[in-house]
């Protein structure tokens, strides 16, 4: 593709600039390519597979935004949503990983079908902002615990559920690479989550904790352990259609979040401060996380650390493209990854946990009508150890405050939907 296709000069921008972004993008979303393995893993998949399909699936979305879309932002399998597959869907409601797949891919398709008829927008407006930053604090603090759990902080205790550890060598390991993440996201330090990862990893090999990798470099993976697994069929039943309505919500919202904060950064908004190309960038959402699912990954989503190329001056596709290549390259390096211990990666997911709470400050908790329901997403989220369940609970229980006070009007015909969705994850 012609680089004058990108429109360099109408946005102000050039090649250097818009490699050093690409690469300040793929440095700061590295954290990807060992955390989502290791969550997706408890599902039962092969780690090394994982490792390679989160690269390939990465790249492509991306590259496919950057191409279709000329749009600076990258995407890759969602924080969040992968926690949903694996802990939610399968370990908790103990659906095998294919079906899951299943799901995600169902869940990417009404979500092309929702943007390509307009209901999109109906269904964006049904939600209250409150619910919505309810979400992603809930979704924050289910992340931290997982992340503590996995650095084995937090562990089983039959008497009060959890409680805190003795502390061990390998806590130690992974406390010291999150202290490295804190110290240098204070810095403002790009590749801060990357370089904590490493640097556990590192201590871990020095200790003997971990053997070091018979190769750092491989074309040799197995991506048919888990590529093609799918289960559509499986996947297509009443029981789960609350779970791909949540997954679909879940990357509705996060998606539109992401690309409007970092379109506006980037200045990619109309007049009207409308998201140019909003529904192709969509579109490419929904796609990728249709050919993620057949490749064997959880869904796909823009992420928010795009942003840190937007910053360093990327306003075009050629951003993406250059970190989509970046993640390509990357595919090679699968034995190296495959090292890296779950206690390694665990400071990242209490890192993106944190990123993701501070949406804590948009809820007004002086209006109970607003802040009860995302209070009870964001515990139940957490608790209930299930995304889907904490949604459930927290749209039912804005409805009928509405209709207990009187205010049914405010109810909005599409949150009626949602509201009769959410009773029936529950019956069935």
């Amino acid at each position: 593709m012609p680089i004058g296709c990108f429109k360099l000069k109408d946005n102000n921008s050039n090649f250097k600039t818009e490699f050093l972004a690409g690469l300040t993008t793929f440095l700061t979303m590295s954290y990807v390519i060992f955390a989502n393995p290791d969550i997706l893993s408890a599902a039962g998949m092969d780690k090394s597979a994982l490792i390679a399909i989160t690269c390939i699936v990465t790249a492509v979305a991306t590259i496919a935004v950057g191409l279709f879309a000329n749009s600076p932002i990258a995407m890759a399998p969602g924080m969040g949503l992968n926690a949903f597959f694996a802990y939610s869907l399968v370990i908790t409601d103990k659906i095998n990983w294919p079906t899951a797949l299943g799901v995600v891919f169902l869940s990417g398709l009404f979500f092309l079908i929702l943007t390509a008829v307009g209901l999109r927008k109906k269904l964006v407006e049904a939600i209250p902002p409150s619910l919505i930053s309810g979400i992603s604090v809930g979704i924050g603090l289910f992340i931290t615990f997982i992340g503590l759990r996995n650095m084995g902080i937090i562990i089983d205790d039959p008497a009060t559920l959890v409680r805190a550890s003795d502390i061990t060598p390998t806590i130690m390991i992974g406390l010291a690479g999150l202290m490295i993440m804190i110290f240098l996201e204070i810095k403002k330090i790009v590749g801060s989550l990357l370089i904590g990862i490493i640097f556990s990893t590192v201590l871990a090999a020095a200790f003997g904790f971990i053997e070091p990798p018979q190769k750092i470099v491989s074309l040799d993976f197995n991506l048919g352990q888990i590529a093609l697994q799918l289960d559509i069929m499986s996947a297509f039943k009443w029981s789960l259609a609350g779970s791909i309505f949540t997954l679909m919500f879940i990357d509705m919202f996060d998606s539109i979040g992401t690309l409007v904060a970092c379109s506006h950064v980037a200045g990619l908004t109309d007049e009207k401060g409308s998201v140019r190309n909003i529904d192709r960038l969509l579109t490419v959402d929904a796609l990728a996380t249709m050919f993620g699912a057949v490749c064997g990954t959880s869904t796909t989503t823009a992420y928010i650390e795009s942003a840190a190329g937007i910053e360093q001056g990327g306003k075009t596709g050629l951003t993406a493209i250059v970190t989509g290549l970046f993640f390509l390259v990357a595919v090679i390096f699968v034995p190296l990854v495959g090292v890296v211990p779950s206690y390694a990666t665990a400071g990242a997911l209490v890192m993106v946990g944190l990123f993701m709470i501070k949406e804590i400050r948009s809820i007004d908790f002086a209006d109970i009508q607003e802040s009860f329901p995302a209070f009870i997403i964001m515990i139940m989220i957490a608790l209930s150890y299930s995304i889907s369940t904490g949604l459930a609970f927290g749209f039912i229980a804005y409805t009928i405050i509405k209709i207990v006070t009187g205010n049914i009007t405010q109810v909005k015909p599409a949150m009626w939907i949602i509201t009769v969705l959410s009773i029936i994850h529950f019956i069935v």
